[in-house]
């Protein structure tokens, strides 16, 4: 994504990504709903497969767009607490 790779910027910090499932292809992927800023935070929000919905409603984007905004303006140790107390979940490479 830091390299532009999106599908769509839904705007407001919220871009769908395709994300290919082992096996099956691009046409057999998910979306996932991502509230991104570039070279800064990420925040994965949402994921579903195409063929169980074909995209999100005017209203659940409204949604998003103002949960980027709070997310988004949390401060670094405000991410930290929000995770210890399980609130967000930290996702790395090693899992």
């Amino acid at each position: 994504m830091e390299r532009g790779l999106i599908d769509a910027n839904l705007g407001g910090h919220v871009v769908k990504k395709r994300a290919a499932l082992p096996g099956r292809g691009k046409r057999g992927s998910t979306r996932t709903l991502v509230i991104y800023q570039h070279a800064n935070k990420a925040f994965f929000v949402y994921g579903f497969a195409k063929n169980e919905r074909a995209n999100i409603s005017p209203k659940e984007l409204r949604a998003l767009k103002l949960l980027a905004a709070h997310l988004l303006g949390y401060t670094h140790p405000a991410l930290v607490k929000a995770i210890k107390a399980g609130e967000l979940y930290e996702v790395t490479e090693d899992g």
